[in-house]
């Protein structure tokens, strides 16, 4: 089935889903660079690792906790004793409930770092965000962390933003509001940086991965990458697209997206 948006699917930011495609999109990034890189150069998947509060589980596909409540009938014995004279039999009820301790969860959110083989310096660092990065708590305290440390060093950063819901990272000055960015930080130009805004209506553009000056940059074409998980992983068998995103749309975002499914034949 073909992917049915130009550009990101507002479906796919469904929580069961999004763990997924944030694993399958970091290495397709990985893959599709690679072959580009001089020889000097290679693509390691690292993991950043911090502990949750469980009520933050439902953003990443762990399932929610649940309180289960069951009956258990305790019979009450007669006594033996003559003189005492009681009813025939009775039952009471114990409630006794299932309870879930707000134990922290261990995430693991996956990035990507270009490194320079001889001296094994950090080049760029790619992060695709996740919705435990853009919701108070710890995720996007570690990831602002971060994100501060790459940003006060000599790498580059990238950071892809395909998610409507949560707080956008921090970026000063005046700028077009949009659904999605891209933001291309490339360490020479700071406090600058390239931020590539797009919205529902619009294709993912593509964008060059900032090396060493006089370095070839490779080219991610995101949008292609993007189409492609959605065939391999068979998405389209999983989303059921007679129902709404997962997302709060505006009106006019719901006409164009009701008639864009229409016309697909997905309404």
């Amino acid at each position: 089935m073909n992917y049915p948006f130009p550009g990101m699917n507002p479906y796919l930011e469904n929580p069961d889903l999004w763990s997924e495609l944030h694993h399958r999109l970091i290495t397709a990034i990985a893959i599709a660079i690679a072959p580009s890189l001089s020889q000097q150069y290679r693509v390691a998947i690292e993991k950043r690792t911090y502990m949750s509060l469980p009520e933050e589980s439902l953003l990443i596909g762990i399932p929610d906790v649940s309180v289960i409540a069951t009956s258990v009938k305790t019979p009450v014995t007669k006594s033996n004793s003559a003189v005492m004279t009681l009813p025939a039999k009775t039952e009471t009820e114990t409630e006794i409930q299932t309870v879930t301790l707000p134990i922290p969860i261990e995430i693991k959110e996956a990035y990507l770092e270009i490194k320079e083989i001889a001296t094994g310096r950090v080049i760029t660092v790619i992060e695709v965000l996740s919705p435990t990065n853009k919701k108070k708590g710890k995720g996007l305290n570690a990831y602002l962390e971060k994100r501060e440390n790459v940003l006060m060093s000599y790498t580059n950063l990238i950071e892809i933003d395909l998610l409507r819901s949560g707080q956008m990272m921090p970026i000063l000055g005046d700028f077009t509001a949009t659904d999605y960015r891209i933001l291309i930080a490339r360490s020479k130009r700071l406090p600058r940086a390239d931020l590539l805004g797009f919205n529902l209506s619009n294709s993912i553009p593509s964008f060059k991965i900032p090396l060493q000056r006089d370095d070839e940059e490779p080219v991610v074409n995101l949008q292609n990458l993007l189409q492609e998980i959605y065939e391999q992983a068979r998405f389209y068998l999983t989303l059921d697209y007679s129902q709404e995103p997962p997302i709060k749309l505006s009106e006019e975002e719901q006409i164009w997206l009701d008639n864009l499914l229409k016309e697909k034949g997905l309404r």
